[in-house]
């Protein structure tokens, strides 16, 4: 009893102190939403039109004014998936009717628009949930800035590009529904955050995992451009060469999706948009889970439109964990002797002098190569890489490499970490406080300078401000970054000889030097 009365209580702790918030007007009509100690929360607001039955994989749509007040307090369903975007969080609500989005800002605030922080959320592009307790917005609307956290279109409703698709399509493109999401959700907060005391002119867009690989890929899209003054992507990004991934080319892309439809027993467009959806979420789904490069929203890749100077040329925070693989591979089942084989195996094909750049004689050098790896080939290569093609362009630039091991209990799925793909979030939104871990003084005092960094950096391009460690822009001469822990300290990360082997490896894939444009 007195265990579930703790339990009770933890929970509880959680539960925010509601009131009445102010009335706010958006262009769609007005919005009620509830105060949570001195923060207004807008939950479920529409920003598109629900994307159902005709509309299924089509352009979001305008939202369907309202009369009256419509309330805003509660969060909308997660878009439909299976499974969870993070170990140990629990399973969302989901629905196909998802495109909401959600807003905390100070219900006192002062004179002038407030920066804004719009969070695009994780999970491979298969899972996720704005609802999830670790993405509110309160704690950093407490520093004064508009936070928003936006849901888009997942896995197969999200990203299939089918041939039909494209005839169908005045752009003559298909599979990228999920980005034209984050692109309405964008164009929303322009038109209407001003009303939740917003400045549409000072919008930064932060991510994490496929939300970062997003970030990169909205920075490359010219639908994105002027949404957005600023850009943070955590542990992710697209700039790898796609001779190593040729599913996202739209040919590709479409034979896959042809495929899929013969998987759920659909002969045409019109049988899959009369499928449930529940059935739409089995068969060969896994095949149409990612974006692709196509005419309209995603014309050249990031790397190829950063190369070109086609980018947003806006300041930039990005970097990965330290620890990155230890929350996504089982590295008990690594074995030294099929170490190579394994990688194939997971990744898809990987050249050999990859591989061979990281040591994995015995059984210990091989678990802490599959890690490195792992760490360098899915998130470490392409942030460094992304920082260094935009310093090129001019814009201000700081990258992170995060290694605090937060303190994750002993026994519970998220044993054993350490600086793992997920673990900066609970210090970026400033959320110790939700999980009654041992946490010490030295994790206080380092989300504190996080949730500080990333506002401050939402505020004027730059992380720096009073009480916390100098953050020295990035100048790929010197490949110095802020090494995330306990001290702060800035030196360049500890893998810059790996990742200089991806940089010679995919020179040659690509037959040019990495940032140069291969010539005819």
């Amino acid at each position: 009893m007195k265990r579930q009365i703790a339990v009770l209580g933890a929970i509880l702790a959680l539960v925010p102190v509601v009131a009445s918030a102010a009335t706010v007007r958006t262009n769609a009509g007005r919005l009620h939403g509830s105060d949570a100690d001195g923060i207004g929360v807008y939950e479920g607001v529409p920003y598109a039109a629900p994307p159902l039955g005709p509309l299924r994989w089509r352009e979001p749509q305008p939202v369907q004014p309202w009369t009256g007040v419509r309330e805003a307090t509660a969060f909308a369903p997660a878009c439909a998936q299976l499974g969870v975007s993070m170990p140990g969080e629990p399973d969302p609500k989901t629905a196909e009717d998802c495109l909401y989005l959600n807003v905390w800002t100070p219900a006192t605030r002062p004179a002038g628009k407030l920066p804004v922080m719009v969070f695009i959320h994780g999970g491979g592009y298969t899972n996720g949930a704005t609802s999830l307790p670790l993405y509110w917005g309160d704690r950093l609307a407490k520093r004064g800035v508009v936070v928003v956290t936006l849901a888009y279109r997942l896995g197969v409703l999200g990203f299939l590009a089918h041939p039909e698709l494209t005839a169908e399509s005045p752009h003559h493109s298909s599979g990228n529904y999920g980005l034209m999401d984050q692109v309405a959700a964008l164009a929303w907060v322009k038109r209407n955050i001003a009303a939740f005391g917003g400045d549409p002119r000072r919008v930064t867009i932060f991510g994490q995992s496929a939300g970062a690989m997003s970030v990169s890929m909205l920075m490359a899209s010219p639908l994105a451009k002027g949404l957005f003054q600023g850009a943070i992507g955590e542990s992710g990004g697209l700039f790898e060469p796609l001779q190593l991934a040729p599913s996202y080319a739209l040919p590709v892309a479409e034979r896959d999706g042809v495929a899929y439809a013969k998987s759920v027993d659909a002969a045409s467009l019109a049988q899959l948009r009369t499928i449930p959806v529940d059935r739409l979420l089995r068969g060969e789904a896994n095949m149409v889970s990612h974006p692709v490069v196509e005419p309209y929203v995603l014309p050249l890749s990031p790397y190829d439109a950063f190369v070109a100077g086609r980018q947003a040329r806006v300041p930039i925070l990005v970097g990965w964990n330290a620890e990155e693989a230890r929350s996504l591979t089982d590295l008990r089942k690594v074995r030294a002797a099929t170490f190579g084989e394994d990688i194939q195996k997971a990744f898809g094909f990987q050249p050999t002098a990859l591989i061979d750049a990281y040591p994995h004689a015995d059984a210990a050098q091989a678990v802490q190569g599959r890690a490195d790896f792992e760490r360098d080939l899915r998130f470490g290569w392409d942030n460094w890489a992304w920082a260094r093609l935009q310093a090129r362009a001019g814009p201000p630039v700081y990258i992170y490499r995060f290694e605090q091991r937060p303190p994750f209990p002993a026994g519970s799925v998220r044993a054993n970490w350490g600086a793992s793909h997920f673990a900066e979030l609970w210090y970026v939104f400033d959320h110790l406080d939700q999980e009654s871990w041992a946490w010490t003084t030295a994790d206080r005092k380092l989300a504190d300078a996080m949730a500080g960094y990333w506002v401050d950096f939402a505020r004027r391009g730059d992380p720096n401000g009073p009480g916390r460690p100098l953050w020295p822009r990035f100048a790929a001469a010197d490949g110095q970054v802020q090494r995330l822990k306990d001290p702060i300290v800035a030196g360049p990360p500890p893998e810059l000889a790996t990742l200089r082997a991806f940089d010679e490896v995919y020179a040659k894939l690509r037959g040019a030097p990495f940032g140069a444009s291969k010539t005819p």
